[in-house]
């Protein structure tokens, strides 16, 4: 590792960045999502485009200050149940609270569940979904990077969660929400947001959440890639 920038990195950098590192998580201890191995491959692949380095790991060790000092963001990707210790924990807080950045992907939803920071950090928590089947996921904030190269309404293939209260609530920035007259099994109505943003800390602490990315295939897709990318992007202050 480079010595220089750890001043930077400790403290966060003027424009809200940190490191220059990726951490992508994938830990489960519940179900556990056959995308992870390509999510994980693609999510590398967009860290490296955008100037970053990427590592995957579900080691709950790699929650630790001196290691998440050099992370620019944590990607948590489908993870599930309880995926860090006590120690872990409080790294993670104290690194969001500090400016880092987070990506939380689909099952991220459902991860840590008797953890109330985290609960707060996502606005919601994830409350079952139907079947896999198409519908149609509507671009509320287009000029958010994360939406600013899909359609207004956008043709998808997911599991369309539900989650336990809408996060609008909590004072979220909604990028996106899944039309329920389009697919069965949605309990949100005509609010449903699928994907959402905020600011952890003023000016830095980027996270966003999109409830999107079940499938394998749907990491080889342009338009999610280019969802998952402008994301990222943003939540490293990158793009």
């Amino acid at each position: 590792m480079e010595p220089a920038g750890q001043a930077e990195h400790a403290g966060g950098a003027a424009d809200g960045r940190r490191g220059d590192e990726v951490l992508v998580y994938t830990r489960t201890t519940g179900y556990r999502h056959d995308s992870i191995p390509a999510g994980a491959a693609a999510l590398a692949d967009l860290a490296r485009a955008a100037g970053l380095r990427p590592e995957i790991t579900e080691d709950p060790g790699a929650f630790a200050p001196a290691r998440l000092a050099r992370c620019a963001a944590v990607v948590l990707l489908s993870t599930t149940g309880t995926i860090l210790t006590d120690a872990g924990r409080a790294a993670f807080e104290a690194y969001v609270r500090d400016g880092g950045g987070v990506l939380a992907v689909h099952a991220a939803a459902n991860a840590e569940p008797d953890w109330p920071f985290y609960g707060e950090l996502l606005g919601t928590r994830f409350d079952g979904h139907p079947e896999i089947q198409p519908g149609v996921v509507c671009a509320e904030d287009p000029g958010h990077p994360a939406m600013a190269a899909l359609p207004d309404r956008w043709e998808w293939t997911d599991e369309w969660y539900n989650f336990t209260a809408n996060p609008r609530a909590t004072g979220v920035r909604v990028l996106a929400r899944a039309d329920e007259t389009s697919y069965r099994g949605g309990t949100l109505g005509a609010d449903h947001p699928l994907v959402w943003c905020r600011e952890a800390a003023p000016g830095r602490g980027r996270v966003l959440f999109t409830a999107l990315g079940h499938a394998i295939e749907a990491y080889a897709d342009p338009a999610f890639r280019s969802h998952l990318a402008g994301a990222l992007g943003w939540v490293t202050h990158t793009g």
